[in-house]
């Protein structure tokens, strides 16, 4: 079985040695750059093809915001999955996550960090990223809320509108199943905190909202004027149990 390939970059030539380290030790191949410039080099070869980037915020020739914008933005030209993104950022500031999330990173995790959460982080992405991949196997079968033009396969956890992948993250797509699986019912907020106890949501950030936004991107033929995720002010959000 083919090992995954990560990219790193980060300026920090200890913690790309020390992560590369770990995440070799745990059946990964993983390659280091330490500026924008050598990042889009890389990212630029044909081959080998990469499965997953590990973008350091705060760069010493830019910004990887920048970086995770271009990659987004390339992706949604060619209407393909595009390369799973991971954010890494010393800040630990909520509105840099949030950031991170706008401009398309698929994850986020401020330093110092654990390398087993990395880890975890970086297989967890793998999983959504490999379920979603071109020729997937369609849903089927008990595990799938079929609303006519999108079905969730909760098995696979994968989304599809129209036969194709939608592309989401493991928590927006655990955010979208727990709308899904309760269509027509109000949840608020802190039902949805509570639900997703992996994510660190923060009841005063806006993390949640850039997630619902995502998925509305992914799902809705108008992102602008949602009909089947929806906003019930003040309340929380509702899956539409009439689909369009």
């Amino acid at each position: 079985m083919t090992k995954p390939l990560v990219l790193l970059i980060d300026d920090d030539t200890r913690l790309t040695r020390m992560v590369g380290d770990y995440l070799r030790q745990n059946g990964m191949e993983v390659e280091a750059a330490h500026s924008l410039a050598e990042g889009r080099a890389r990212l630029s070869a044909a081959s080998p093809a990469l499965d997953l980037l590990v973008l350091d915020q705060m760069l010493p020739d830019g910004s990887g915001l920048d970086l995770a914008r271009e990659l987004e933005a390339s992706a949604n030209a060619s209407a393909g999955q595009g390369l799973p993104v991971l954010m890494l950022s010393a800040k630990g500031d909520p509105m840099d996550r949030v950031l991170g999330l706008e401009v398309g990173a698929d994850d986020y995790l401020a330093k110092p960090f654990e390398p087993r959460e990395l880890l975890a982080r970086i297989r967890a992405l793998l999983r959504r990223s490999h379920s979603a991949a071109p020729g997937s196997a369609p849903p089927s079968g008990a595990d799938v809320l079929d609303f006519g033009r999108l079905q969730i396969d909760l098995a696979a956890r994968q989304a599809l509108l129209d036969g194709q992948a939608c592309r989401l993250t493991a928590y927006q797509f655990d955010l979208l199943a727990l709308l899904a699986g309760s269509p027509g019912r109000v949840l608020s907020r802190d039902h949805i905190m509570d639900s997703l106890k992996g994510e660190t949501f923060d009841a005063f950030d806006r993390s949640i909202d850039v997630h619902i936004s995502r998925i509305r991107n992914a799902i809705e033929d108008d992102a602008k004027n949602p009909r089947r995720l929806l906003t019930v002010r003040g309340s929380g959000y509702l899956f539409a149990r009439r689909q369009p």
